[in-house]
């Protein structure tokens, strides 16, 4: 079986930790049993250039989750962190002083800078990264291209009216309090798919939208030119899991990017957004968790295969379930 995924942030994180788990209780790969491959498109929106490193935190995040070596308590970097090169960094006044690296993930920038200096694209760097640990999963940036999405804010100070500010400086210091009047990813009409990001749409059995940020994330990644055609072109089912439970983002400030572009905080709402592959969207089905069961049968009136079953990932175990169910639904979706 063939799996591919979308996926951004924590969110995805614990989801494709659940995918590689669940593929591994139900398809054991060695003799008499079958393997499973999971491929993760990772959201590349995100990414920025700060204190001369490129930082890329969504496919950071990926990584050290899967290695198993991310700080679970804050939910984002390294375990064992340590900060004196930030603090040292703030006493010479670079880079940001909300913006905290930690020294081990300081090195994993500095290993991505170094290369990519050397010539390397971002995917060969995600491949090298990848070498260290055991991941049991691939993980390929959406695009080589720089796409940094930038937030564009009223600003009666600014001429016309209007500043734009980098999405981390918007959702890590402003914490999205700021109203967003439109999200804009630079280079995005010369970007293309990284080598590999098509061939594992269109080769998948099932192809799954993690419960990531609908707009910036799994937004950000279908909006990369070629990659919403390849998942109109698969055979494979496309099958998407809510972000939204019960009205609530269930992390992080989504509900922010949904206002911004007119999009209600609703798991309706949002697989409305995203459309049906028979009307010319992006899903053949939609899980939203058991909570919001009274959207399934509107959903399925417009062209989605969808249900209700339990969506907080907890532990391994229930993001394993979720993972399950979603990969359950591909099979029927079509």
């Amino acid at each position: 079986m063939r799996i591919t995924v979308l996926a951004g942030g924590v969110g995805g994180s614990r989801f494709v930790r659940g995918v590689r788990e669940e593929c591994g209780r139900r398809l054991p790969d060695g003799p008499g049993g079958t393997e499973a491959s999971v491929t993760v498109i990772v959201n590349t929106g995100d990414d920025l250039w700060l204190a001369g490193v490129r930082l890329m935190p969504d496919f950071d995040s990926l990584l050290y989750s899967l290695a198993g070596v991310n700080d679970t308590e804050r939910g984002w970097g390294r375990a064992g962190e340590t900060e004196r090169v930030s603090t040292e960094l703030r006493e010479w006044g670079v880079g940001w002083p909300w913006f905290t690296l930690g020294d081990l993930d300081l090195g994993t920038h500095l290993a991505r800078t170094a290369w990519l200096r050397e010539g390397l694209s971002p995917s060969q760097v995600a491949e090298r990264l990848q070498r260290r640990w055991p991941l049991g999963v691939r993980l390929i940036p959406a695009t080589d291209t720089e796409v940094d999405t930038y937030v564009e804010v009223a600003d009666p100070d600014a001429p016309g009216g209007v500043r734009e500010l980098h999405f981390q400086e918007w959702w890590t210091r402003h914490r999205a309090a700021l109203p967003a009047r439109a999200f804009r990813q630079r280079n995005l009409d010369e970007a293309r798919p990284a080598p590999g990001v098509v061939e594992a749409i269109t080769g998948a059995d099932v192809v799954l939208f993690a419960p990531s940020n609908p707009v910036v994330s799994i937004g950000t990644i279908v909006a990369v030119p070629g990659i919403r055609e390849a998942l109109a072109e698969t055979r494979a089912s496309v099958v998407g899991v809510s972000p939204i439970i019960g009205g609530q983002v269930v992390r992080g400030m989504a509900d922010a990017c949904l206002t911004a572009i007119g999009v209600e905080t609703d798991a309706a709402a949002v697989a409305r957004h995203y459309g049906a592959r028979s009307a010319g969207g992006l899903l053949d089905g939609w899980l939203v968790d058991e909570v919001d069961a009274a959207a399934v049968a509107p959903l399925r009136a417009i062209g989605l295969a969808a249900t209700s079953v339990p969506l907080w990932m907890r532990d391994l175990d229930t993001s394993a379930a979720l993972a399950g169910a979603a990969i359950d639904l591909g099979a029927v979706a079509r």
